[in-house]
């Protein structure tokens, strides 16, 4: 007799298994409202005015459908589901299936004169399964109320307006109230010549809930199991994106890093490799100077008999030692002077470019070695920033995005907590 309710199944906005599509034409409609704009409708002022009257924020309504649909007190709406007899006895495309259809639609023209208090915005009569049947959804509210909004969803406050009071467990207002529907149905019924069988206070013989209601309740169950899953891969994705945030997040900064350093550092290398081919260049422009120098010493350090000029046949040694000897010896001492200069140069020189060339190139090995390490730095990020980006496609761009922003902003609020504390221990201290 009563459902959970699928406005979007009795619309026919997806079929059931059990639907015959090219039946569905012969569905009637009688009403299909968003329940958004119902709720506007019933609520709103009675939402008003309970907002108005709170001091605090946190008692405020933003949405009262939302509330309620979130909520465990009340359900946003309730369906009832009325069927005569069976397939066997009323199929729909029979005689007496359309004779159903008729009752029915009879019925559901009283139905809201009948139960004011109970806002129909959905009612269906279906024509494409196998037994016409009709859904009607419908929102309970109640008026006057004392407790929350004045005007608010009760289905129990709903019913006893309308004169149900419960007693037992089975005198519930619902269960009475149910009852008194089916009177009203088996009295038209009887109009048209067929009674009501009744099988026994809990057989609901003019319900759908001996087929459809048990096809609904396994999609509902398939459905349910499937949320389940869900929530609990969430949830463990949940904890695993928790445990490796922060882990990932370093990696990432890491691998920027490490980055920025290899790029540093191969530019030093380069400018060192540079130094080091300067100091090659000035060392080869040396290197004949040196070689002039070997020719010179070369050239004075033979036996002095092939250097120095034969005396003439009539020449004192005298003469010989004033006007040959000498200048000679004054002319080598002068070179000789010269090329030592020089050779002291040239010899601090080359041992200045030789040091230089050496730190040049220890540099060179040194940033090559360091550029190594890096690039093996790099590789090891590269893996992490992989496993990064698996967790990533796992949970999903915006859910990481989501909560490194959410990490950052709690980052950023101890930070300022830590600065508001250090103040304070300075102000203390003074």
């Amino acid at each position: 007799m009563t459902g959970k309710g699928s406005v979007n199944h009795n619309s026919r906005k997806f079929h059931a298994k059990n639907t015959d599509p090219e039946r569905s034409h012969l569905n009637v409609e009688y009403c299909n409202e968003n329940i958004k704009d119902v709720y506007h409708e019933l609520f709103d002022e009675a939402l008003a005015r309970y907002n108005e009257k709170q001091t605090r924020n946190d008692r405020r309504i933003d949405d009262y459908y939302e509330k309620i649909r979130s909520g465990k007190q009340e359900k946003p709406f309730h369906e009832i589901i009325l069927q005569i007899g069976d397939r066997e006895t009323m199929g729909a495309e029979t005689e007496e299936g359309r004779l159903a259809a008729k009752i029915l639609d009879e019925y559901m023209q009283g139905f809201q004169r009948r139960n004011p208090t109970l806002r129909v915005f959905s009612a269906h009569l279906h024509m494409d399964e196998a037994t016409p049947h009709l859904h009607i959804d419908f929102v309970p509210y109640t008026t006057g109320s004392k407790r929350g909004l004045d005007t608010r969803v009760s289905l129990k406050q709903a019913l006893m307006a309308l004169g149900f009071k419960g007693g037992t467990r089975q005198e519930t207002e619902l269960n009475q109230w149910v009852m008194a529907e089916k009177q009203q149905l088996a009295a038209i019924m009887l109009e048209h010549g067929i009674g009501w069988e009744q099988k026994g206070t809990h057989e609901k013989h003019l319900s759908l809930l001996d087929f459809e209601k048990k096809e609904r309740a396994k999609e509902v169950s398939m459905l349910e199991k499937q949320k389940s899953e869900l929530e609990e891969h969430n949830a463990i994705m949940q904890e695993v994106n928790e445990k490796y945030l922060d882990q990932l997040e370093r990696v990432e900064k890491d691998i920027f890093s490490a980055q920025e350093s290899r790029k540093e550092v191969d530019k030093q290398a380069e400018q060192a490799k540079k130094k080091a081919a300067q100091y090659e260049k000035k060392l080869t422009e040396i290197a004949p100077m040196v070689k002039e120098m070997e020719r010179f010493a070369e050239k004075y350090s033979a036996d002095p008999e092939e250097v120095l000029p034969e005396a003439g046949t009539l020449e004192t040694g005298k003469s010989y030692r004033e006007k040959k000897a000498k200048p000679l010896i004054k002319k080598i001492v002068t070179v000789l002077r010269s090329v030592y200069r020089a050779y002291l140069d040239l010899s601090r020189r080359f041992s200045d470019l030789q040091r230089s060339y050496e730190r040049a190139w220890d540099k060179v090995n040194s940033l090559t070695a360091r550029v190594e390490e890096l690039w093996n730095e790099n590789r090891i990020l590269k893996e992490r920033m992989g496993d990064f980006n698996r967790v990533e496609r796992a949970l999903g761009r915006d859910t990481v995005e989501t909560i490194v922003l959410r990490e950052k902003r709690l980052e950023e609020e101890q930070r300022v907590q830590r600065r508001k504390q250090k103040r304070k221990m300075d102000r203390d201290a003074r």
